[in-house]
């Protein structure tokens, strides 16, 4: 939400403290204690990946051979990839103190017992890098067990590409490093695309921890836990509301600036390239089904709009929100569950269970690695190769478009063409031109959207490489987390922010109560006041505060 992607939802009242962070009022007592959560868990975390390597070595010393060589090594590596991870999860929140200023986080290892430990000068990249080196000298090439669940040596490469393009903002050198790591987990042939984007968010088990999975939260249903817990319990409340299956809540909702970013012209490339008009389109209170404004495909495997099919369910439906004058007209889509599935991927117990599911909560994924890649080599000047993977994406996204839903009558009157249950999405037509030519799209109308993507025929400078890789890291992430770390690790994210409450204040009236998003201050979120208070030894503060906190 803090990105722009999406607002809070779903009206005035609940879950206020997302107000608070959505409007950037961070520092506000409730915000302080949800962003508190956050620290706590990730903390946990790392608490437990620690546990576990101690319990390992107690093992290995007070009864030698009760855990054998091989699946020794694989515990260690497992532990240690997850403890990166998790420190990673704080670094993008808190950042590192030798960023620049105050604050960041710091480290923990196996033999910190003293949870008080300052976060003044801490490298947290460094130190990330150090445990990812470790845990790929360790792990196996696959998972250990066959487990789908678990790291393996090149998810832990992999891992550490990601880090070192983070950590490349600070310290350009790490470009070299990141394109060296990508490279080397591309060649290896271990992780690919799916084959189109409909296959990658899905409750379909044949597509479940398919070839784009490099780490996933792995949710479960129908597992025999009473409280359905397993499932997908951080996404639960993020549905549409009542009238339709899922019957609550509404949080997450796309926002007008996300859903007009999708805009094409008449090669299919972004219009984002060009200019801002993607985001005064008219109309824009409710770009909805039959507005034939042409877009990016991904648009609606990604929102949920009026009079468009919702996945294999009916049309998406007004009725749907909770309070569209208050968090507009669209509803999240990517963590749904198809129709098709519900007998295997909705949960049988528990409160709600038409919102607990068990799709797979993508962490990293292929997808992603590969625009990070692409990132690199932009840096280092390789724009033919930045291009090449920028086309790869785009043509994967071309491979199909949201079909028709179930049989509704709403859908049958309005859609005659989609009377009756398609359970595969229509494809694209033949390229209307050679691939790599500016005339190069692939076109497909159906009854609510012109669907249309090209290939880019070359990147003429760094700076137009480097933007439509940004451009494309929107379109193929969005909603899943990744766009305010992005923001926030390419500079500029003051401007862009401030631009988004400009226009979008319009819009959704309470964000014109939005605190002014300045740097260097709201580059990083505010070290939770009662960590502060706990790593007080003395009368000092081990743990000092983000710069303008």
């Amino acid at each position: 939400m803090t990105s722009g992607d999406a607002y809070k939802g779903p009206n005035l009242g609940d879950q206020q403290p997302i107000n608070d962070i959505e409007t950037y009022l961070w520092s506000v007592g409730a915000a302080d204690d949800y962003i508190n959560q956050k620290w706590s868990q990730v903390y946990e975390g790392v608490s437990r990946a620690n546990a576990a390597l101690r319990a390992l070595d107690k093992v290995l010393t007070e009864k030698p051979g009760e855990i054998d060589t091989t699946t020794a090594k694989g515990i260690r590596g497992e532990a240690i990839f997850l403890r990166a991870h998790y420190h990673f999860e704080a670094y993008r929140m808190w950042g590192s103190n030798t960023e620049g200023g105050t604050g960041g986080i710091p480290y923990y290892r196996q033999n910190d017992l003293d949870f008080r430990k300052t976060n003044v000068g801490v490298n947290a990249i460094a130190e990330i890098l150090v445990d990812l080196d470790s845990a790929i000298a360790l792990l196996p090439l696959t998972q250990r067990n066959g487990d789908k669940g678990r790291a393996s040596h090149w998810a832990a490469r992999a891992y550490k590409g990601r880090v070192q393009v983070y950590g490349a903002a600070a310290t350009p050198a790490l470009w070299n490093d990141a394109l060296a790591t990508l490279t080397a987990v591309r060649a290896s042939l271990a992780y690919s695309l799916e084959t189109s984007f409909d296959h990658v968010w899905t409750a379909r088990p044949q597509f479940r921890n398919g070839p784009e999975t490099i780490l996933a939260f792995q949710a479960s249903t129908r597992d025999g836990a009473p409280d359905g817990w397993n499932s997908n319990w951080g996404e639960r409340l993020n549905f549409p509301h009542s009238g339709s299956h899922f019957g609550c809540c509404g949080f997450h909702q796309p926002s007008f600036n996300l859903v007009n970013f999708y805009t094409v012209d008449a090669f299919g490339l972004p219009v984002a390239m060009a200019s801002n008009a993607w985001n005064s389109p008219v109309p824009d209170t409710n770009f909805a089904g039959g507005i034939l404004r042409p877009v990016d495909p991904r648009l609606d495997w990604t929102v949920g709009r009026d009079r468009v099919p919702y996945k294999d369910w009916t049309i998406h439906k007004r009725s749907w929100i909770r309070d569209a004058g208050y968090s507009g007209p669209y509803s999240t889509k990517k963590n749904v569950q198809e129709q098709a599935d519900i007998g295997t991927s909705e949960n049988n117990v528990g409160w709600q269970t038409t919102q607990q599911n068990n799709v797979n909560m993508h962490i990293f994924r292929y997808a992603d690695m590969l625009l990070l890649l692409a990132e690199a080599e932009v840096e280092v000047g390789s724009l033919a190769n930045a291009l090449a993977i920028v086309n790869q994406i785009r043509a994967r996204a071309g491979k199909v478009a949201q079909g028709c839903g179930s049989a509704d009558t709403a859908l049958t009157r309005l859609y005659p063409v989609c009377s009756d249950t398609v359970a595969t999405p229509p494809p694209f037509a033949p390229m209307a031109a050679p691939m790599g030519s500016a005339a190069a799209y692939d076109s497909l109308t159906t009854p609510w959207a012109v669907y249309r993507i090209g290939q880019y025929p070359s990147f003429a400078s760094q700076a137009e490489a480097r933007r439509a890789v940004r451009i494309e890291r929107r379109l193929e992430l969005a909603m899943e987390g990744q766009r305010f770390f992005d923001l926030r690790r390419w500079g500029g994210a003051d401007s862009v922010i401030a631009n988004y409450i400009t226009t979008e204040r319009n819009r959704i009236p309470y964000l014109a109560l939005a605190t002014a998003f300045t740097l260097p201050k709201y580059g990083r979120y505010p070290i939770p006041t009662v960590q502060i208070d706990l790593s007080r030894v003395g009368t000092e503060d081990r743990l000092q505060q983000n710069p303008g906190w």
